[in-house]
């Protein structure tokens, strides 16, 4: 019999240590579980109430590019549709850059759905809840909002 998986966390390659970790803490609520900030190897732990969410690794040289194999984009559940309005007001507030100019249904007809942002890296995320967007419009008629972006 196998185990089951679940994700464990996310390690990410940031281009500036101290931008990102501002970002993450500021727009997703984050908390700092430990930063190592060794000239040559500097990196952060991220979560929530001391349970590892997000490594970010100072080790890029530029940003996020969705025309290369990899990442498409990393996405985190909340609780319901006012968590997902107020990671996208800590977006707006902090500057961040919206993909869509609302919250939107993860494909027209559904119940679920959120808010697609960039990093500061240019690293797509997404914010969204399991329920609640009912007859909330998606991105576009042509697949789901999550999809092409």
């Amino acid at each position: 019999m196998s185990t089951p998986l679940s994700t464990g966390h996310v390690g990410l390659n940031v281009s500036d240590l101290d931008r990102s970790v501002a970002f993450y803490t500021d727009v997703l609520d984050l908390d700092v579980l430990e930063r190592h900030d060794d000239r040559a190897r500097r990196y952060a732990y991220l979560g929530v109430d001391g349970s590892l969410l997000l490594t970010l690794w100072q080790q890029a040289s530029g940003g996020f590019d969705a025309t290369l194999a990899g990442l498409h984009h990393l996405a985190f559940l909340v609780s319901d549709l006012e968590a997902v309005n107020g990671v996208q007001s800590r977006v707006v507030e902090s500057g961040g850059t919206l993909v869509h100019d609302r919250v939107v249904a993860h494909d027209e007809g559904a119940s679920s759905g959120g808010v697609f942002f960039l990093d500061p890296d240019g690293t797509r995320l997404e914010v969204y809840t399991a329920s609640g967007l009912d007859g909330t419009a998606a991105a576009s008629g042509d697949g789901p909002s999550c999809g092409f972006f």
